[in-house]
């Protein structure tokens, strides 16, 4: 199963942390099954850019982004090359590492 390594993040994750998940799964859903709780608006569904996080290695080992990702990513706060929606990142045999960036459009809102 393919560890995923989360940078430390003040909020979701402060001392960082690696999780395993089974290919074939999103990284939003490995970062929720162990009690990250990431922000994901839109129930998962490609409808925001909540779950925006920064692949920081092993981004050539997930599926290819389609262009309604690519669209909404356009809008995230903090866009990177390397940037996914954590809900459509799916998983394969290799590890990653990802950093959650300090805010998403929703924390400017909710005055977090």
């Amino acid at each position: 199963m393919p560890v995923i390594k989360i940078l430390p993040h003040p909020e979701y994750c402060p001392q960082g942390a690696e999780i395993t998940a089974p290919s074939g799964t999103s990284i939003c859903e490995a970062l929720l099954d162990n009690k990250i709780n990431i922000e994901h608006a839109c129930d998962m569904s490609c409808a925001c850019t909540t779950c925006h996080v920064i692949v920081r290695q092993g981004l050539n080992s997930l599926n290819e982004a389609e262009e309604e990702e690519e669209d909404l990513l356009d809008r995230a706060w903090g866009l990177e090359p390397q940037s996914r929606l954590s809900c459509q990142a799916i998983l394969a045999k290799e590890d990653v590492t990802v950093e959650i960036p300090k805010y998403s459009i929703n924390h400017a809102k909710e005055n977090h």
